[in-house]
Order: structure tokens, then C-alpha cells, then sequence
């Protein structure tokens, strides 16, 4: 079966080597390369984080970096890497906003760049921020998904009242005509991250970021077997596996264990859309990718 990972990390920051070499895996452009070919990953979705540029007015995207210093004309990073370009919502009180929206620009014309990430919760700023709205109008232009993080934060110092799922529920019905990506099914709010999708047909769901570190699929499965059957009580309630979408949060993750522990809540026959299918709908510019 082919997969596409829809939310993973693709950055040099020295952070992830640690991250990393906890799950068993390096932080390094080859060693993931390798791993995709070992579990017949085809396709990876990095989420920008950090600014090639700093400047107090301007927001600049935040890219990928782990192949080298990022260049926008001529991509450097693998073929099998695709990224969202993220925003720092902190640097959006600036006058400049014609300026920061066309460094958007620039990236979202190019075939690599498939979608938008927001960061609420580990920034203290709502989904629903007329301040995003902006980035909204440009994924609707470009006809690509905005991801938000949601739920729980690495960071103690995050603010979880941002990353509530049911903040997002604002923004689809304000944007009906587009997609909205609830990170880490909001865990550990899956109600309402569930219920968020349901009521809403432009929101989906991506089942990245349970877990953490490294263990095998059946120690993680006997373990933790109340969380993953609450998890597969609510997909069950939600009955459309077309909203959800395989990603690992990489480098957080043991890539073939992740699998096999998703591939456990996952009914066969809905396997092929969940680790492969649903991607190419929800961020439709990795079909010239492939």
C-alpha cells in the first residue's frame, strides 16, 4: 500500500535531533529519504516552521530546511517532500500585510508548496483572528487546505485555549469553500474534533502526533488500548474515513511502528483512502507530485 504523509517536520532546528534519536531515527535529509523507501511512503507533507528572514514588519513563511538553506526558485529539498508554509502569528500586528501576503505568494505558485499551516495554541491567537483571514483568502485563491495545530502543546508554555478543535468550527463556516485540517485529531479533544468535521463538510481531520518516541505497534496497542478504542469508537461515530488522513508528526515518531499502530484503528476496507487517498483530495497539488 502507498502512503502519503500528510503532517511531518522537514527542519535542521537542533531541537529534532533529540526528538529523533528518541524514536530510533535521525534528524537527517538521507535517513528520511531512506525510511519513505522502506515503508513505501511516497509523498511527505513538512509543515514550515522557522523564517528564512527576520524582519519586525514583514511575516515571513515559515519553509523546510533539513536538505540545506531553502531556495524558493530552485527547490533543494527531496522530490518526496512536499510543505505547508507556516505562519508566525505573532509577527501579524504589522502595517505590511501586502508584503507578507505576497511572500505567500511566492511560494504557493511554486508545485511544492500545497497548503498553509497555522500554529494556535503555541501562538496567542484564534483560528477565528480576523488577523488570518488574509491567509484564507490566499488558500482559496491557490486552492489549498489550511492545517492548524490543535490540541495539546509540546511546550508548557502553550495556551490550549487556542488550540481547541471547536475553535475551528468559526473559521469553516466563515470559508465554507475551504479546506481546514485539524491537526492531531485535537487530541486529546476528539469529540469535539469529531463533531467539528462532522457538522462542517470543508474540515478534515489528521491522525498525526499521538504518540511519541519510539515502540513497537503491539506495545503501543496493549498499552494504550483505551485511548486508541475511544479513538475508534468516535471514527466509527463519524462514519466518513474520507475525513481523515494518515501523518506522523516525524521526527516525534517511529515511522513503520506509527503505522502500525494507526493501520490497528483503521478498518481495512478504508485503509487506502485513509493512508493515501484522502491526501490527494484534501491538498489536490500533490497529484503532480507523484
Amino acid at each position: 500500500m502507498k502512503i502519503i504523509d500528510a503532517h511531518m517536520h522537514f527542519s535542521d532546528n537542533p531541537g529534532f535531533c533529540q526528538v529523533a534519536l528518541a524514536a530510533k531515527h535521525e534528524n537527517t535529509s538521507g535517513h528520511l529519504v531512506q525510511a519513505f523507501k522502506e515503508n513505501n511512503i511516497v509523498l511527505g507533507i513538512a509543515m514550515g516552521t522557522r523564517s528564512r528572514k527576520e524582519d519586525p514588519e514583514i511575516c515571513y513563511p515559515g519553509i523546510i530546511d533539513l536538505a540545506g538553506e531553502f531556495d524558493e526558485k530552485n527547490y533543494n529539498q527531496p522530490s518526496c517532500i512536499a510543505y505547508c508554509a507556516g505562519v508566525n502569528g505573532t509577527k501579524l500586528n504589522s502595517g505590511k500585510m501586502e508584503a507578507t501576503l505576497e511572500e505567500y505568494e511566492k511560494l504557493l505558485r511554486t508545485k511544492q508548496c500545497v497548503g498553509i499551516k497555522l500554529y494556535p495554541g503555541y501562538e496567542s491567537i484564534y483560528p477565528g483572528d480576523k488577523r488570518n483571514y488574509p491567509f484564507y483568502e490566499l488558500a482559496r485563491k491557490y486552492d489549498v487546505p489550511v492545517v492548524f495545530h490543535s490540541g495539546d502543546t509540546a511546550s508548557s508554555r502553550g495556551l490550549l485555549k487556542y488550540s481547541h478543535p471547536l475553535e475551528v468550527d468559526e473559521v469553516a463556516v466563515a470559508f465554507p469553500d475551504v479546506r481546514f485540517v485539524i491537526a492531531h485529531y485535537g487530541s486529546p479533544w476528539i469529540v469535539d474534533a469529531t463533531e467539528v468535521a462532522i457538522k462542517n463538510d470543508n474540515v478534515f481531520i489528521d491522525l498525526s502526533g499521538l504518540a511519541e518516541g519510539y515502540f513497537t505497534a503491539e506495545e503501543y496497542c496493549r498499552k494504550n488500548r483505551g485511548y486508541l478504542e475511544h479513538l475508534k469508537t468516535w471514527m466509527a461515530y463519524m462514519d466518513d474515513y474520507g475525513k481523515l488522513m494518515y501523518g506522523s508528526d516525524w521526527p516525534l515518531i517511529h515511522i513503520s511502528s506509527y503505522i502500525g499502530v494507526i493501520r490497528s484503528i483503521i478498518p481495512e476496507e478504508h485503509q487506502e483512502e485513509v493512508f493515501f487517498g484522502n491526501a490527494l483530495r484534501v491538498f489536490p497539488k500533490l497529484n503532480a507530485l507523484l
